[in-house]
């Protein structure tokens, strides 16, 4: 193991390789390029970025297209894969090897339990849990109700039902898609990535979790298929959920503040963001990410406390309980893709969902690694696995839960925003809900700062880990690099939205997740392996 007190900047490897940080690097006015990731990747997005833009009918066509193959062909991969990952991590956790400390025996944390909760969970979840907080239970629950069409979306399960058991099954494949399984694909990269850094002292890049099983091959042309592969995934992933938050927030401005709704006020929405996050990349993970990742949390808190307190809190109470058993009871039937007869439902929102995750892995995977030095592996598996999806069980019942019930009190405005059958938006929900509340004005302002917030803290996270794999794993690259990949993230989120909107969107992002789903299972299993022969050098009582 190497030095708990190290830099783990600092390359001092406990590895048979001759590689260090940096050797491939070529340094351009003092910048640090990977030779030839950075290279690829950059002219690669450029590409996809230009090609958008010119041909925005083919490129819709073609995202379209592609996502029907992989969504109806390859839906076993990406649920067979999460479901493996749930199990990776279970391992972990009842194992000797949750025993491993993460930079080792004398490794002390960085950063507190609650600035480290609120950035892992800031990066993780943020601009989704404000998208879809309202806009998926209801529905799902519309569905299951058959109040309409709002998509053309099959029930969960094919469940038909109304009240209290159409909302039973809504909250259970919500709070599924938020729940276990998408933070155990966040933990599989997170905790390889910090094993490997800190434990193995090799780079704070993808390929690194492959070195036990293929040793140097992994810093050639294999390693570089990974980190590029990665780069592209993190890229479109990001660009997703950007895409999402801006829509959301052009379309709460429009509502709230009365700014013009349309492209031009959705592009210059991301503009700005992204202008903001470069402040926030000047000032540097301490000055910037963990400050902005607090406040976030701290407004976060604070409009969720006050929508529990005006609604029925009780009722909320007791439905985030119950639906969290619905979810137990409902967890194996979800996970299952054999037999399943609402293909639509499992394919346009779970497909979906895993391809999104997947995609978001290394983002968010590597970042947690960053601010997760010195904790145990069982203690970063139970706060990444199980403190979050506690807190998304509140959350979705506190936003979604609230507005199924408004709707079956008889509250007009409720459905008046959120169904809108004759012209249907899925970025209104939030703010249609939060109108049938006290204070709409301020909270609806609220949301839609705690969505620009979680976008630029999502885009400065984004940038610090695209750049250090397109660096070769260095953390220490020129601010200028972080920037390039911030104003590119941006561009692509632009792009994407011309051509085709958030269809196209989704669409990147489940074609990226397909091949990195096989990268991540490769990588969970060499994590295993690696840390099974570590396990013996704890001693029993350090967990």
């Amino acid at each position: 193991m190497t030095d708990p007190n190290q830099n783990p900047d600092d390359y001092n490897p406990v590895v048979e390789t001759d590689y260090e940080v940096g050797q491939d690097n070529v340094r351009p006015l003092g910048l640090e390029l990977h030779n030839p990731v950075f290279f690829i990747t950059a002219v690669g997005i450029v590409l996809a970025v230009a090609f958008a833009m010119i041909f925005p009918e083919r490129a819709d066509d073609a995202l379209s297209g592609l996502r029907g193959y992989l969504e109806s062909t390859f839906d076993w991969v990406y649920m067979g894969a999460a479901n493996l990952f749930v199990l990776f991590c279970l391992i972990l956790l009842v194992s000797p090897m949750g025993r491993i400390r993460l930079g080792g025996e004398s490794a002390k944390p960085e950063f507190t339990r609650l600035a480290w909760f609120g950035m892992l969970f800031a990066a993780g979840m943020g601009i989704g849990l404000m998208f879809f907080g309202v806009l998926e239970p209801f529905y799902h629950y519309a569905s299951a109700a058959g109040l309409g069409d709002v998509g053309g979306e099959d029930s969960p399960l094919g469940i038909t039902a109304e009240g209290s058991e159409g909302k039973a099954i809504a909250m259970a494949a919500t709070i599924f898609h938020w729940g276990v399984h998408p933070w155990a694909i966040y933990a599989v990269v997170a905790g390889s990535l910090a094993f490997f850094s800190f434990n193995y002292g090799l780079p704070l890049t993808i390929r690194s979790a492959f070195f036990p099983i293929f040793g140097d091959r992994v810093w050639g042309w294999f390693g570089h298929v990974i980190d590029i592969l990665a780069v592209f995934a993190t890229m479109f992933g990001l660009a997703t959920s950007l895409g999402l938050g801006a829509e959301q927030a052009a379309t709460g401005m429009a509502h709230v503040w009365g700014v013009p709704e349309g492209n031009a006020t959705v592009v210059t929405l991301i503009l700005v963001i992204t202008a903001i996050a470069l402040v926030s990349i000047l000032l540097g993970i301490h000055g910037g990410v963990r400050r902005l990742s607090a406040l976030n949390m701290i407004m976060f808190a604070l409009l969720g406390a006050f929508v529990l307190i005006a609604g029925s809190t009780i009722s909320i109470l007791w439905g985030s309980v119950t639906s969290a058993g619905h979810y137990v009871a409902n967890l194996v039937q979800l996970s299952n893709w054999v037999g399943r007869e609402d293909t639509d439902f499992m394919h346009g929102w779970t497909v979906f969902y895993w391809a999104w995750w997947i995609s978001w892995a290394p983002f968010v995977g590597m970042f947690i690694a960053r601010v997760s030095y010195g904790r145990t592996v069982r203690e970063f598996i139970f706060c990444v696995l199980i403190i979050p999806v506690l807190a998304t069980i509140l959350w979705m019942n506190i936003m979604g839960g609230l507005a199924i019930d408004q709707f079956l009190a008889g509250i007009e405005s409720v459905s008046t925003h959120i169904l809108m059958w004759d012209n249907y938006d899925d970025t209104m929900p939030l703010f249609g809900f939060l109108e049938a509340l006290p204070l709409t004005a301020l909270t609806s302002s609220v949301a839609i700062l705690l969505v620009v917030i979680f976008f630029v803290t999502s885009s400065d996270s984004g940038s610090l880990v695209i750049d250090t794999i397109s660096a070769g794993g260095k953390t220490d690259a020129p601010v200028v690099q972080r920037s390039f990949w911030a104003i590119f993230e941006g561009l692509v989120a632009i792009a994407l939205l011309l051509s085709g909107g958030i269809a196209a969107l989704q669409a990147g992002a489940i074609a990226l997740g397909f091949p990195f789903a096989i990268v991540l299972l490769l990588m969970a299993g060499c994590t295993l392996y690696a840390m099974w022969k570590e396990a013996p050098n704890y001693r029993p009582g350090t967990a």
